[in-house]
């Protein structure tokens, strides 16, 4: 076995999928989808072929001719003892054959699917489903290569319940009445074409990595807001919020084309998920999927836009090829969201989120004191579960490494070599050491001007980073500086502050402040109230790593009331941290009840949390 991937059973000597067309029956009743999956590999093949798979209930393998699955037609196949962060290992024995099919059955456990009942809606009608497969949870969906290397096109055929509607990271093909012919002979049987059923026809003709594969059912409404995009959500205000929030996104795309060359997607729709979905936005190709959490109501969610936005240059259409080298994916892509913003909001909205980086990489830095090796560009993460070292190092570093070579050949020589990277490598999936090559050939010397190995083997933060400069980042450093001796920012210092303001100047404060500093903080700014998530949470992190009981039922409600892992990571962990004894106590009662709120994910990453913290 030569595996490719410390996260993937994929092996090196077998051909990879090429294509897959997926028919999906979703069963809201028991929570789980029935399905089938057509897989065509490079090349024909002959022996053990290696697929991920997670939780899945495998029916039987097939050839791909096959209308009757008889056991005549069925193709040997093994399912091996789970691996804790793989899942199982699916074998399947192939003689000269080029495509096949395999019937499966989803658990209701599937880590890529959340399930949501009608009163976790905002309609509270219909039910909800979606699937976030970031990093390796594709495979609880359907059995694949689940590998960013394996590039695949595919199709699908999604069976749903006729008064709810569907969307995928793929163009919609069509909404038909259901025939049995449609399901590709897969053992779905006379479920398929019930009354009251429709099916809904994608196609994704792009190679994408296995992990940007995502849908969503639910009661979905859109609105036209340019050309190229479209809102969806839940029929609620968050759709006419969302207008206004993310109105600058086709400006963003023109942007993002002078900077790194053309949009290859046709079509960057948006669809604002429930609270529960656990990251800020996830960059799925053509339907880009965000937390209702960045509709700031100032313009400021706008930058969590840039940032998939600029995932269809760097992420989508050049992929890292395994997750040790993830700065790939999103160290380029924080340093395209910030040029994006740069010209659509201005320079010091761009320097602000520098500043607000900086920040996050220097707290990263102490949460990984004791495993320095997840402050690495380049990490080496066999064994590890990519979900428990999910940090913004790859981001925030990663935006630092580029920022230093731009600093050093200059911003026209650097454009020009992102745009021949992009061009050059668009619909692969690289690794460190190709890129250092790249670079190394494309800027010659470069080695010498700027310490490579430092900047990608090294530890810790080089000492080429630097903060943004910036009078506004400035002034707020300073005021956060003289809270601390003692003196309130003026009434004229706050008077422009927005989110982003308001949030560096609570991260530059000291995690934990004395109750009559917290207390005079919320008097001041009524930060525990604020609209603006961002705000919200880095308060209630200093109220929780403080013990400020006056507060925790603030951080109770938030903690219900949301799912991003990025503020659960944060406020779970400030309870967790705080010399208060109840503090901890109250973190765990929080999570009992409310994780059943959560995303798979999400669960996953506050559990370990918990035991880590016992």
């Amino acid at each position: 076995m030569a595996p490719v991937d410390p996260h993937s059973f994929t092996d090196s000597l077998h051909p990879l999928t090429k294509h897959v067309h997926l028919s999906l029956y979703f069963d809201f009743d028991s929570k789980t989808i029935d399905g089938s999956a057509i897989l065509t590999l490079e090349s024909p093949y002959s022996g053990d072929l290696y697929l991920d798979t997670r939780c899945l209930k495998i029916h039987g393998v097939y050839h791909d001719t096959t209308k009757s699955f008889s056991s005549s037609a069925s193709i040997p196949f093994i399912l091996e003892n789970p691996d804790p962060i793989k899942g199982t290992l699916l074998r399947v024995s192939l003689t000269n054959q080029i495509s096949f099919i395999i019937t499966f059955k989803t658990d209701q456990s599937a880590s890529a699917i959340q399930w949501l009942n009608p009163a976790q809606t905002a309609g509270k009608k219909f039910p909800y489903v979606y699937a976030q497969c970031q990093s390796i949870y594709a495979r609880s969906i359907f059995p694949c290569q689940d590998t960013p290397r394996a590039r695949i096109q595919y199709s699908a055929l999604l069976n749903i319940p006729e008064q709810m509607s569907s969307v995928m990271s793929a163009a919609h093909k069509g909404r038909m009445a259901p025939l049995i012919g449609e399901a590709n002979g897969a053992c779905l049987d006379e479920k398929w074409a019930m009354h009251g059923r429709v099916v809904e026809h994608f196609s994704m003709h792009q190679p994408i990595p296995p992990y940007l594969f995502a849908f969503a059912v639910g009661n979905i409404v859109s609105k036209e807001v340019g050309p190229t995009t479209r809102i969806y959500s839940e029929p609620c205000p968050v759709l006419e919020a969302a207008e206004l929030e993310f109105k600058n996104t086709e400006e963003m795309i023109k942007q993002g084309e002078k900077l790194f060359g053309d949009y290859e997607w046709e079509r960057f729709d948006l669809l604002v998920l429930p609270p529960s979905f656990p990251y800020g936005g996830m960059e799925n190709p053509r339907m880009v999927f965000l937390t209702p959490t960045v509709i700031a109501g100032d313009l400021s969610g706008g930058q969590v836009v840039a940032h998939e936005l600029a995932h269809s240059w760097t992420g989508n259409l050049i992929t890292n090829a395994t997750n040790n080298d993830f700065w790939l994916n999103e160290g380029f892509t924080t340093y395209a969201e910030r040029r994006i913003v740069e010209v659509v909001q201005g320079e010091e909205r761009a320097a602000l989120n520098i500043g607000l980086g900086c920040s996050d990489l220097k707290n990263e830095m102490q949460r990984f004191k004791d495993n320095m090796e997840f402050t690495k560009l380049r990490t080496n993460q066999e064994g590890v579960d990519p979900d428990d070292v999910y940090s913004t190092v790859p981001f925030e570093k990663g935006f630092q490494f580029l920022w230093r070579i731009e600093r050093q050949v200059g911003r026209p020589v650097f454009d020009e070599f992102l745009k021949k990277y992009i061009w050059h490598f668009k619909f692969q999936s690289i690794d460190t050491d190709t890129f250092l090559a790249f670079l190394k050939r494309n800027l010659p010397g470069i080695e010498d001007e700027v310490d490579l190995d430092i900047w990608i083997d090294g530890t810790g933060i080089p000492p080429d980073a630097m903060d943004p400069i910036s009078t506004i980042h400035d002034k707020i450093l300073s005021a956060s500086r003289d809270f601390i001796a003692g003196r309130m920012p003026s009434d004229e210092e706050v008077s422009k502050w927005q989110g982003q303001e308001c949030q560096l100047y609570l991260e530059s404060l000291p995690k934990k402040l004395e109750p009559s500093q917290i207390s005079a903080l919320d008097g001041r700014f009524r930060f525990s109230m604020s609209h603006n998530w961002d705000v919200k949470v880095a308060f209630l992190t200093i109220v929780a790593y403080s013990g400020y009981k006056a507060l925790f039922q603030e951080i109770d409600k938030c903690l219900k009331e949301i799912g991003r892992m990025k503020y659960l990571r944060l406020l779970y962990t400030g309870l967790l941290q705080s010399d208060l004894e109840e503090g901890k106590q109250f973190a765990r009662r929080v999570f009992e009840e409310a994780r059943d709120l959560y995303h798979p994910i999400a669960q996953g990453v506050i559990e370990s949390l918990l035991t880590k913290s016992t």
